[in-house]
């Protein structure tokens, strides 16, 4: 969420009155720096874990506050030079898990599939692997990457590799068309399929809160929830949480 949050702390029309300091490293860490007291806001691509409420319960003595900023799909990323263009969940599970190793088997090249991941404190990281790879393990062949911007350079100069991350990522790679099984319609991580739910992969992204937000943080989070804060999140290449 990286990206989002600083371009919304840039667009934020009162920043004389306050001072923003915008710190990625995947949700893990931001939820790990809200129970420690670290930070005002946590912004988080996957819900916070019933683990860690109990940790801001015993620390500050409230369950935090969830608000819901934006709505995101989760692109599989192909360097732009394979020929692979559709891919089923199943299909996908089964790269990741290595149980598929070569694109000719997919109907691509007779070559061996590079996986890229991202990092197992990632929000996105723990997303895919409940929802695509139904808590499996990821191939031991997988490499983890510290960022979701270092995993898509690695998949556009690697015409064998495939990643996954938020769909505002796909520049110079292209995201394949995923269908939910071989009888369904293959379809591409556009707006309108991600909020139908045509599209197989998706989730909502949240700010959390240790505490009821007032004064600087709370005239913040009501304009990202405003029609102009989420104006910001469709500029970003992420979806609305509603329609304005």
């Amino acid at each position: 969420m990286v990206i989002l949050v600083q371009r919304w702390t840039e667009m934020f029309p009162d920043k004389t009155k306050v001072q923003f300091q915008v710190t990625g490293g995947g949700s893990g860490t931001g939820i790990s720096a809200l129970i420690n007291g670290t930070t005002d806001i946590c912004s988080s691509s996957r819900p916070i874990k019933s683990s860690e409420v109990k940790q801001l319960r015993e620390k500050h003595k409230y369950n935090g506050l969830e608000i819901r900023v934006a709505r995101d799909g989760i692109a599989v990323y192909l360097n732009t030079s394979n020929p692979v263009q559709n891919l089923t969940v199943g299909q996908v599970k089964r790269i990741f898990t290595g149980e598929i190793t070569n694109w000719k088997e997919l109907g691509g090249n007779d070559a061996k599939i590079v996986l890229y991941s991202r990092e197992n404190n990632s929000g996105t990281y723990e997303f895919f692997k409940e929802h695509v790879l139904q808590k499996q393990d990821f191939a031991p062949q997988t490499q983890h990457m510290v960022g979701t911007g270092a995993l898509v350079n690695a998949v556009a100069k690697d015409p064998n590799a495939i990643g996954f991350g938020g769909i505002a990522y796909s520049s110079g790679v292209k995201p394949a068309a995923l269908a939910f099984s071989e009888n369904s319609r293959y379809v591409l991580p556009k707006e309108e399929d991600i909020l139908n739910g045509n599209y197989p992969v998706s989730r909502l992204l949240y700010f959390y809160m240790k505490e009821r937000p007032n004064g600087a943080v709370k005239q913040f989070v009501d304009w990202v929830i405003s029609k102009q804060g989420q104006a910001v999140v469709s500029e970003v290449g992420y979806l609305p949480t509603k329609k304005f």
